[in-house]
């Protein structure tokens, strides 16, 4: 691409020029990474909201304005919504992960069970995880039976990480759901 201007980059962008996205990316994408890698703490979290703010973008382009301000200071407006959104899930997660926890630990039919009930629970578990869709079933097989992180299995399935979290949770939340349907009407 030719040199050219912000404002010219801008229009381009605005009017959907796939070469001004690319450039866009080549001048400030190491800028939105920065950005959401040290709001974040997490390079990997930081590579998705960078994707993020990019394809965000580009679907959103009809919306850019010029006159309200340049390219770069609008791509930086939606990197911090994007941090922002980041920052609420994980502070969700992390609320969810203490509410489980602290539920295990008061509730007695969630502590340690006889290994009879233990081979009963593994059945009840494999046949929930076979009722997932198939890329939450995959992230979960990963996770529970090769014991990869989130990062390993976003590297082994080429999914983004943020997509990898979200079908874990998703999985581990629909798996809850109706283990305690289940829980309930066996009592």
């Amino acid at each position: 691409m030719r040199s050219v201007s912000d404002a010219e980059l801008g229009d381009g962008f605005a009017e959907g020029d796939e070469s001004c996205l690319i450039e866009a990316y080549r001048r400030w994408g190491a800028l939105v990474f920065t950005l959401a890698a040290r709001r974040l703490g997490d390079a990997e979290e930081a590579k998705d909201v960078t994707q993020q703010v990019f394809v965000g973008a580009w679907h959103g382009r009809k919306t850019y304005d010029a006159r309200r301000g340049s390219l770069k200071t609008w791509l930086l407006g939606i990197a911090h919504h994007k941090v922002a959104d980041a920052l609420t899930r994980r502070h969700r997660h992390l609320r969810d992960l203490e509410a489980v926890t602290v539920a295990a630990s008061s509730d007695p039919a969630l502590q340690p069970v006889p290994p009879a009930e233990s081979v009963l629970t593994y059945l009840l578990l494999v046949d929930e995880l076979d009722k997932l869709p198939e890329q939450q079933q995959t992230v979960l097989r990963l996770a529970f039976y090769e014991d990869l992180t989130q990062t390993q299995i976003a590297e082994r399935t080429g999914l983004p990480l943020g997509t990898v979290k979200t079908h874990t949770r998703r999985g581990l939340l629909r798996m809850r759901k109706r283990l305690e349907v289940d829980g309930e009407s066996h009592r």
